[in-house]
């Protein structure tokens, strides 16, 4: 299940744009003129989400929070004892900082990881699919419980230990009143659309979401500045390189191969590294459902096939034997066969949807080492590994 829900969210078709309203653009006129007591950071990448600073409260505002085209989510951010301000009916209000969150999924324990923040996490949806080793470690001293998800999210649980934020994920099709009963009880939920995102760089961004909620927004403007300015600096690099090595993504499931788009996440990365990628023309922004035959031609001749299979154990011979044709890949019979599995714990968890997503500039520079060894000679692979 684990696996299904990361390609659903790594491969998903419904991604918004970065459009903003004239109602918005005046929103943020006023917030640039306003004194206000907090540091600020300023989104640049992200579409998803935006952050005003006010005399004395943030307003938080989540665009389209499931993936289409829907109202804009808002949350009001303020110290203990503020008074709520006027003008936003429906904004949910958040005490900050943020000292309890309980997260739906594992996803989120990147952003906290990003900010050294992880003793926030009270409760998780599920306690299994988690791989960072402080996080786990919490979970053995009893820090951290599982309160459930979805249909089995436990309300009584999570409205008894009474965090300060419950943070969700958008997903398609998605609605509010599922948590109908935790805001009844005063409990805020917020809505964390990371996965919307069409460039790694506006998705890891949301780590600037997790400051603002936990007044660490000076922290995230020098980290994130860093992994900015070093994804930069080997995008440049890789783009030297003399010649793009052509590059294949993912495998055929029984109905379709699901190809990024061309406007996607992933071949984003495959631009960025410096990597020839048959389907950039492809406007789309999620994925393409393709069948084998029509990736059957290309596949032949690519130089590099990455994302193949998600278990730390896979082999070449593995993947042959789901499919003879596999073996017709040059790229198979290269041995050039690599997946984002280097780092994937025995219950399955893969470090790749946690840190990976806050650290893209790690994920880029393992693809350029993949793709283009001598530029970068000296990095050993994070998230990647070859398969024996």
């Amino acid at each position: 299940m684990h696996r299904i829900l990361c390609l659903l969210i790594f491969t998903s078709l419904l991604i918004q744009s970065c459009r903003t309203s004239g109602n918005e653009q005046k929103e943020q006129t006023a917030t640039s003129d306003t004194t206000t007591q907090f540091v600020k950071t300023q989104v640049h990448h992200a579409c998803g989400f935006k952050i005003g600073y006010f005399k004395d409260y943030k307003l938080l505002s989540i665009i389209n929070p499931f993936g289409g085209q829907g109202d804009t989510l808002r949350y009001i951010l303020q110290k203990k004892g503020a008074t709520m301000p006027d003008g936003y009916p429906h904004a949910q209000r958040i005490e900050i900082p943020v000292k309890s969150l309980v997260a739906m999924s594992s996803m989120h324990v990147g952003l906290l990881g990003f900010l050294d923040a992880e003793n926030v996490l009270t409760g998780l949806g599920s306690l299994q699919y988690v791989y960072s080793p402080k996080v786990i470690a919490l979970i053995k001293a009893g820090k951290i419980v599982e309160v459930g998800r979805d249909q089995g999210l436990n309300d009584e649980k999570v409205i008894e230990m009474r965090p300060d934020l419950v943070m969700t994920i958008g997903n398609p099709g998605g609605k509010m009143d599922h948590y109908r009963i935790l805001r009844e009880a005063g409990i805020p939920v917020l809505i964390n659309s990371e996965w919307v995102e069409q460039t790694p760089l506006a998705r890891a961004e949301w780590v600037k979401l997790m400051a603002a909620l936990l007044d660490k927004e000076e922290l995230v403007n020098n980290k994130f500045a860093q992994a900015e300015a070093e994804y930069a600096r080997l995008s440049a690099l890789a783009q030297k390189a003399a010649k793009k090595p052509t590059v294949l993504s993912g495998l055929n499931t029984k109905d379709a191969w699901f190809m990024p788009a061309g406007n996607s996440y992933m071949a984003r990365f495959f631009k960025d590294a410096g990597a020839d990628y048959h389907w950039h023309d492809a406007p789309a922004t999620g994925s393409l459902p393709l069948s084998f035959e029509a990736v059957y031609p290309f596949a032949l001749t690519a130089d590099y096939w990455l994302n193949v299979g998600f278990d730390t154990h896979d082999t070449r011979k593995g993947i042959i034997a789901q499919d003879a044709r596999y073996a017709d890949f040059k790229a198979t019979q290269t041995g050039k066969l690599y997946s984002y599995n280097r780092l994937v714990s025995d219950q399955g968890s893969n470090d790749f949807f946690e840190s990976g997503s806050v650290n893209p500039h790690l994920v880029l520079a393992d693809m350029i080492r993949i793709f283009h060894p001598d530029l970068l000679p000296g990095h050993q692979l994070v998230y990647y590994k070859q398969l024996p």
